[in-house]
């Protein structure tokens, strides 16, 4: 039987459904007739309740459920006949007229969208590369150092100097007053590292312990405490503690306690280089990734469903939420949280989606078996024990199709810049890792 499908708005399709209503009856009947068997009621024994009973407690949810069922059916089988590719679930609604003998329903729903994939050749995407200078490496080294440094009190009659991890009471007032955050007793932290402003930090340099001073300070403008931001503060600070650090040497017993086998300097360098070599490798890829799948939204002309940028604004509303939990925040699943804010990046999301998933179809880019063992054996290299990582990945689905989704886009980049205008830019070491 013909399915009639009436164009409403854009992607938006609606299709009348109808079924016998004695179907309905007759489902509702046996449904409730099997119910009777283990329904307990006051002053039966079981399986001994009247239909009666059993209808009129239980007959309104189980005809919403055959109904339920029954329109599903029915509309799965009329979208398959039309060969429609329904995006989201329908809206059902029943009709206030029906045939004789017929239930009448209305589904409506949105189907996919056409994406018009543009002239990739005419689109224009920046390539960067990165190289793991010996200088990176040396940085490496020095942070794998600092690491491991120990500390040891300064003698007292030598003050605070850049790296000395310095003990401190202090108290911070704005126009004469104390404000929240503005005090701390006993507070650590290492002269010039970055941990406090900079004004902070010359301000306890030079000091002894037992030493009090008073310095101002301001607040940049852009600062992460709103109250204060922009504002001038006063610090007294009283210097109890000052411990200067000393780093262990690079050498043989420096490597082996890095888990070098053979303990040498150079091996341990040669290390080094192969985990940042990984690490740009990954950041690479994933910065022209980005730069191919802005190139591929701009390309592309389609309509969004509704329904889909609906769902995928529910779940980052969800996502949002399950972060504050994870930071504590208390009822954060009951945090008021706007979905609107969501909705530029629900639409972008879909939208790339619908666009990727197109560019796979009509290229045969999805992800192979061997392409999948591979990118797991290589991102199992970055842990002690690489075949519990693998074995890790390979034993679960849903990790599986994540690390599937990623060799999917890692084919459309490939085939992405394969035929647009590529513009090639050697990106410095210390600008790629600044980058999240």
């Amino acid at each position: 039987m013909a399915v009639t499908v009436e164009t409403l708005e854009k992607l938006e399709r609606r299709i009348t459904l109808t079924v016998p209503a004695t179907d309905i009856n007759n489902e509702v009947e046996a449904r409730l007739r099997k119910l009777s068997r283990t329904v307990k009621a006051d002053g039966f024994r079981p399986g001994k309740v009247p239909m009666s009973v059993v209808a009129q407690r239980y007959g309104y949810s189980v005809q919403y459920e055959v109904v339920n069922d029954r329109i599903g059916r029915a509309f799965s089988d009329a979208a398959r006949e039309a060969e429609l590719r329904v995006a989201g679930a329908p809206r059902i609604a029943q009709k206030d007229e029906s045939p004789e003998g017929q239930l009448s329903f209305d589904a409506t729903f949105e189907v996919y969208p056409e994406v018009k994939l543009g002239d990739l050749t005419a689109s224009e995407v920046e390539r960067v590369s990165t190289e793991v200078t010996e200088a990176a490496i040396d940085r490496t080294v020095d942070i794998l150092r600092k690491q491991r440094r120990t500390f040891a009190q300064r003698p007292a009659a030598e003050g605070a100097q850049e790296t000395d991890r310095v003990t401190i009471d202090f108290e911070g007032k704005i126009d004469g007053e104390p404000f929240s955050g503005g005090k701390a007793d006993a507070f650590q932290f290492i002269i010039g590292e970055g941990q406090m402003l900079e004004q902070f930090d010359t301000g306890v340099r030079g000091m002894k312990v037992g030493d009090s001073k008073t310095f101002p300070l301001k607040f940049p403008d852009d600062y992460h405490g709103q109250d204060v931001a922009g504002k001038e503060a006063d610090f007294l600070v009283t210097m109890k503690k000052i411990e200067s650090q000393n780093l262990p040497v690079v050498d043989a017993d420096f490597a082996k306690s890095l888990g070098i086998p053979d303990g040498t300097v150079e091996a341990l360098r040669a290390d080094v280089k192969k985990n940042l070599e990984r690490e740009v490798k990954f950041r690479v890829i994933s910065r022209n990734k980005a730069a191919v799948m802005d190139a591929l939204a701009k390309a592309a002309e389609l309509e969004l469903p509704n329904a889909l940028v609906a769902a995928e604004t529910d779940r980052l509303v969800e996502s949002a939420r399950a972060d504050l939990k994870q930071r504590g925040v208390k009822d954060a699943e009951k945090a008021p949280i706007p979905a609107e804010i969501f909705k530029p990046q629900a639409e972008k999301r879909v939208r790339l989606g619908l666009v990727v998933a197109e560019l796979v179809r009509t290229n045969n880019l999805q992800a192979k078996p061997e392409q999948l063992q591979a990118h797991i054996e290589e991102m199992s290299q970055s842990y002690e024990k690489p075949a519990e990582v693998m074995r890790w990945y390979l034993g679960d689905r849903q990790r599986m199709a994540e690390v599937e989704a990623v060799v999917i886009e890692n084919n459309v980049t490939e085939f992405v810049l394969a035929q647009a205008k590529v513009t090639d830019k050697v990106l410095p070491f210390d600008e790629l890792m600044a980058t999240n």
